[in-house]
C-alpha cells in the first residue's frame, strides 16, 4: 500500500512541475546550454540577462534539480542538465513537429479523404483526377468508394464520406454541392437490336421496348427524369429491370434483355454487347455534382476539387 501511495505522490509531483514548465523555459536552457554564458545567451534570445536568469531559477524549481552550475568561471551543466538537454531537445522537436503537421493538415497537404464516386465518372476523366492529385498532394490518403447517388448522401449525413461525386443536387439542407460537368443521354441497345444500325434513335420508337432502368432506390432523381424524358416524348417506359449501378443496366442491355437511356460516358465502359446512339430528339442532359458537409475536410476537399482543373 505505501508503495502504491509513493508512485501516486510522485506521479502528482511530476504532473505539477510539468504544469509549471513553458516551452519558453526550454527554449532559453537550451540556448543557455549552447552558450554557456548568460549574457550571450541573452542577446541571443533578444532579452536582458535578468529575466533569463529568473526564468532559469523557475525551471530548476519546477524540474526539481539544478541544471546548471555558476561559478567566477562560467556556466556549466551539471549530470541532471546534461540529461535534461537531450529530453527538452526531444520535446521541442516534437511540438514543433506537431505545429508543422497541423499547419499541413489545414493546408490540405496530409490527411485522409474519403470519397464517393458514381460509376459514370471512371470514364469521364475520374483516374486521371486522382492521378493528378495524389502527384501534387502524396501524403493524402484517398479512399474511393463507389455508390450510388442515393447511398452517397446517407454516407454524407452519416459522416461516411467526406466528399461526393453523384447525379442530382437535390440534397438535405446540411449538405452543399456545385456542378462539375454534364453529358448527353444516349440510347443503350443490344448489338442485334434493329435500331441499333441507325445513326439516331428516336425515343418514342423504343416505346414498346422492354426497359432496364437506374433503380428508383437508389437514385430517384435520375430515375424519374429518365422516365419523364420518355413521357414528353408520349409514353412511360416499360420497366422490365432496374439496377443499381449503371454499369448493370449497361450489361443487362448487353445481354439482349432491355433497352434503356444511359450517361454518354458508358460508351467508353468497354462493355461488349451493348451499342450507344445519339437520341433524335434534343433532351436534357446528364449532370454530375460534387457535394459534401461544410465540416467535413475543408482543406482536402477544395485541394482536390482544384485538382480537377490539372487532370
Amino acid at each position: 500500500m505505501a508503495t502504491s501511495g509513493n508512485s501516486r505522490h510522485a506521479s502528482s509531483a511530476a504532473s505539477a512541475a510539468l504544469s509549471r514548465v513553458e516551452l519558453r523555459h526550454l527554449r532559453y536552457f537550451l540556448a543557455l546550454a549552447e552558450e554557456l554564458h548568460f549574457g550571450r545567451a541573452a542577446q541571443r534570445l533578444a532579452m536582458s540577462q535578468p529575466p533569463l536568469s529568473v526564468a532559469l531559477q523557475q525551471l530548476e524549481a519546477a524540474v526539481g534539480a539544478r541544471l546548471l552550475d555558476r561559478d567566477s568561471k562560467g556556466v556549466r551543466l551539471t549530470p541532471a542538465g546534461e540529461s535534461f538537454r537531450a529530453s527538452a531537445q526531444a520535446l521541442l522537436g516534437r511540438v514543433e513537429e506537431a505545429c508543422a503537421q497541423a499547419r499541413e493538415v489545414q493546408a490540405g497537404e496530409v490527411g485522409r479523404l474519403r470519397l464517393g464516386f458514381v460509376g459514370s465518372t471512371l470514364f469521364h476523366g475520374l483516374p486521371a483526377w486522382l492521378q493528378a492529385f495524389q502527384a501534387s498532394h502524396p501524403r493524402v490518403e484517398v479512399v474511393v468508394i463507389e455508390l450510388n447517388s442515393q447511398d452517397q448522401i446517407q454516407a454524407l449525413l452519416q459522416e461516411e464520406l467526406d466528399l461526393a461525386l453523384l447525379h442530382t443536387d437535390r440534397l438535405p439542407p446540411s449538405l452543399a454541392c456545385e456542378p462539375l460537368y454534364d453529358e448527353p443521354f444516349l440510347a443503350c441497345l443490344p448489338a442485334a437490336h434493329p435500331a441499333a444500325a441507325k445513326r439516331r434513335v428516336a425515343l418514342a420508337s423504343l416505346s414498346e421496348q422492354p426497359f432496364i432502368l437506374f433503380s428508383r432506390k437508389g437514385s430517384p432523381d435520375y430515375h424519374a427524369r429518365i422516365v419523364e424524358m420518355c413521357r414528353q416524348q408520349g409514353f412511360y417506359p416499360r420497366l422490365q429491370h432496374e439496377g443499381r449501378h449503371w454499369l448493370s443496366v449497361v450489361s443487362l442491355v448487353a445481354r439482349g434483355l432491355g433497352v434503356s437511356i444511359v450517361p454518354a460516358a458508358f460508351q467508353d465502359a468497354g462493355i461488349q454487347g451493348a451499342v450507344f446512339k445519339p437520341l433524335a430528339e434534343t433532351m436534357e442532359r446528364s449532370r454530375v455534382f460534387a457535394a459534401w458537409r461544410d465540416d467535413s475536410a475543408p482543406a482536402l476537399r477544395a485541394a482536390f476539387l482544384a485538382a480537377r482543373n490539372g487532370a
